[in-house]
């Protein structure tokens, strides 16, 4: 008898079951397994918000469906180009029951809970490209930024641009302090990734316990304008979440702009590729850890005053946008700052808009919702590739 086959009167458990099935289905054609997948994906938004009332709209449902598939089709081996039409799929859907203008609206709401996202992915993604380290103390790096902008700019009541500037700063050089005085060190006697993630998880308390102990535990607000709005083309976004949108992305385009065409960024590229072979080639790693330390701590508290603009001071602050900024990450392709990056902006978007049809305490389930599909189907994330920065 072969293995994994059943003898006489033995049943499959329904465990064994949903493993056949899924199985058969990953040995389908593709055309197949695209098809079932847009469909079950378009039953759960037509179940999570309603069914068609209409004809016209059944019509327009079947429609967004086929034009879907037919999509995806030429597109077997583009995984960032299947996503795409996903995506939009999704967004046709919505447009479809709620409007444009809805969609939208909920959309530029998205755009600046993405930019802080995408901000702290690149900086998490880089040092995990280069120094194989799982930095779960980011997110209070995030914290740490936030209440140095609080310290400048209501402490002592400077205007909040100088306080972004003080709390990039001074991120970015607690960042290199703990290089030199805690990873560097640890790295150079030998210390393994289990040691590593364990003392990035006590420095996260350390960290957050220690702004509890300065500042208490009280919600704390920023010294900004939160009524005024900016109206264009019908959509209305407040001022200060405009301010977030548009610093935001013009940090990640130099960001990405640094890491594809200077040559620090090429060093860090070498870096993730082969630490050992980037230095018998003349590069000097440790400069370039400095550096990744610098960008990596610096965006960190850059997304950590944006993320206290837009909401409220806490020092849980850093720790709730963790997981969503690793469900980044991995959607990004571990280690890959582009992907990350992108993944971070979409995630935003999505979790916003889904507020459409779930409730907005549920909203950040819905991205790990996302980040489960996806590493089902592929492990390596989107833009997973064999190059890591």
């Amino acid at each position: 008898m072969e293995a994994g086959t059943l003898g006489p009167g033995q049943e499959r458990t329904m465990g064994e079951r949903f493993a056949h099935a899924l199985n058969r289905f990953s040995e389908a054609p593709y055309v197949v397994k695209a098809g079932i997948g847009i469909f079950l994906l378009d039953l759960v938004l037509v179940l999570a918000d309603r069914r068609p009332d209409s004809v016209g709209e059944w019509v327009l449902l079947l429609a967004i469906f086929a034009a879907t598939v037919a999509a995806m089709v030429p597109l077997e081996r583009r995984p960032a180009a299947t996503a795409a039409v996903v995506l939009a799929n999704v967004v046709a859907i919505l447009i479809l029951y709620h409007g444009l203008h809805e969609v939208s609206q909920r959309g530029i709401n998205g755009l600046s809970l993405g930019a802080i996202y995408a901000l702290g992915a690149v900086g998490l993604t880089l040092v995990y490209g280069i120094l194989k380290l799982v930095n779960f103390a980011h997110g209070d790096f995030l914290t740490f930024g936030a209440y140095m902008a609080y310290l400048v700019n209501v402490t002592w009541e400077l205007p909040l641009v100088f306080g972004l500037a003080f709390a990039v700063l001074t991120t970015a050089l607690l960042g290199i302090g703990l290089e030199k005085v805690m990873w560097g060190p640890m790295r150079g006697r030998g210390a393994g990734m289990l040691q590593l993630l364990l003392m990035a998880i006590g420095l996260a308390f350390v960290i957050r316990y220690g702004i509890q102990f300065v500042w208490g535990t009280e919600l704390r607000q920023l010294n900004v304008n939160r009524t005024d709005t900016v109206n264009f083309l019908d959509l209305r976004v407040g001022r200060t979440q405009l301010i977030v949108i548009i610093v935001g992305f013009v940090t990640l385009i130099a960001t990405g702009l640094m890491l594809r065409m200077t040559l620090l960024g090429k060093r860090m590229r070498a870096l993730s590729d082969d630490l050992d072979l980037a230095e018998t080639s003349g590069i000097d790693t440790s400069r370039v850890i400095l550096y990744t330390w610098l960008f990596a701590a610096g965006l960190a508290g850059l997304a950590g005053v944006f993320a206290g603009a837009i909401t409220q001071l806490q020092p849980e602050l850093g720790f709730e946008l963790l997981l969503p900024i690793f469900a980044a990450v991995v959607l990004g392709g571990i280690g890959n700052a582009f992907g990350a990056l992108t993944a971070g902006i979409v995630l935003g978007v999505v979790i916003e808009w889904s507020t459409l049809i779930v409730a907005p305490g549920l909203k950040l389930a819905v991205g790990f919702v996302i980040l489960i599909i996806v590493l089902i189907i592929r492990p390596e994330g989107i833009f997973g590739h064999a190059r890591t920065v």
